[in-house]
């Protein structure tokens, strides 16, 4: 594996960045990428951001991440809306991440007879919205989720994200949201199109076994679970799935990243 060039598919949130802080080793692990020319792309199931402006957050950590280095559920499901209905229409629960990423794929945002629903995160769920949204749902529009995440996190506790709206939804229409974002495989799939690489030479690196390991292996990555976010050694040994590879934090991989299998 030593002479083959990896490109890196890389979590946001507790792999980089733990509370919006650096998680320490981040910014030389990147460093190194660049000075060996490998490709990669930062991965977030969050689409209420737009790359500028999660370039903007990482840099404020401390963190230099170029926009075009930053691939979001938002954009995504703009990638996959686009394959499957050019130039369609669609009525959009979310936020610019993911209105943006549908205006610059050339669809039309309406309520009127929408081809789509599309769901996504945001900070302020409106009844009057998820309301028109069963409506447009029961008339035909098809459900469109950007990702299946139940909860997230706040300074407070955590909030009620685009899974629980998705199913207060779906229990109202009887109508499943197709969910692109991770662990859906085709989130891994776009981003590797987005930075031209093949699975065979790519690896993910995650801190979730529920999603950046499960749909790293399903589109046939190699994987490295970091234990510097959600999941720990005791609740991955849970899974009938295993990643590649476990280390304490992304500094482990620091000076290893053209052979992260190798001998540490």
């Amino acid at each position: 594996m030593s002479d083959q060039r990896w490109s890196y598919l890389t979590d946001m949130d507790g792999v980089l960045v733990h509370e919006e802080h650096l998680v320490p080793g981040a910014d030389e692990f990147l460093a190194e990428l660049r000075a060996n020319d490998a490709a990669f792309l930062v991965l977030t199931n969050n689409s209420i951001y737009t790359p500028r402006d999660l370039r903007a957050r990482l840099l404020r950590t401390g963190l230099d991440v170029p926009e075009e280095a930053i691939w979001t559920s938002a954009l995504a499901t703009a990638r996959f809306l686009q394959a499957q209905r050019p130039n369609g229409s669609a009525y959009v629960i979310g936020e610019a991440g993911l209105t943006t990423a549908l205006h610059e794929v050339g669809y039309v945002l309406t309520d009127s007879d929408p081809d789509y629903v599309v769901l996504g995160e945001t900070r302020t769920y409106s009844f009057t919205a998820i309301t028109r949204a069963i409506r447009l749902i029961e008339r035909g529009a098809r459900f469109i989720a950007t990702n299946p995440d139940p909860t997230g996190p706040s300074r407070e506790g955590i909030l009620p994200a685009t899974g629980s709206i998705a199913a207060l939804i779906e229990r109202a229409t009887g109508r499943s949201p197709y969910y692109v974002g991770k662990p859906n495989p085709l989130m891994m799939r776009s981003a590797l199109r987005a930075l031209g690489a093949h699975s065979e030479h790519t690896l993910m690196i995650g801190d979730r076994m529920d999603t950046d390991v499960h749909s790293g292996i399903e589109a046939g990555l190699q994987t490295i679970l970091v234990l510097s976010g959600i999941s720990t050694r005791e609740t991955a040994e849970r899974y009938p799935f295993r990643p590649t590879l476990v280390v304490d934090s992304i500094a482990d991989l620091v000076g290893r990243t053209k052979d992260p299998f190798g001998a540490a």
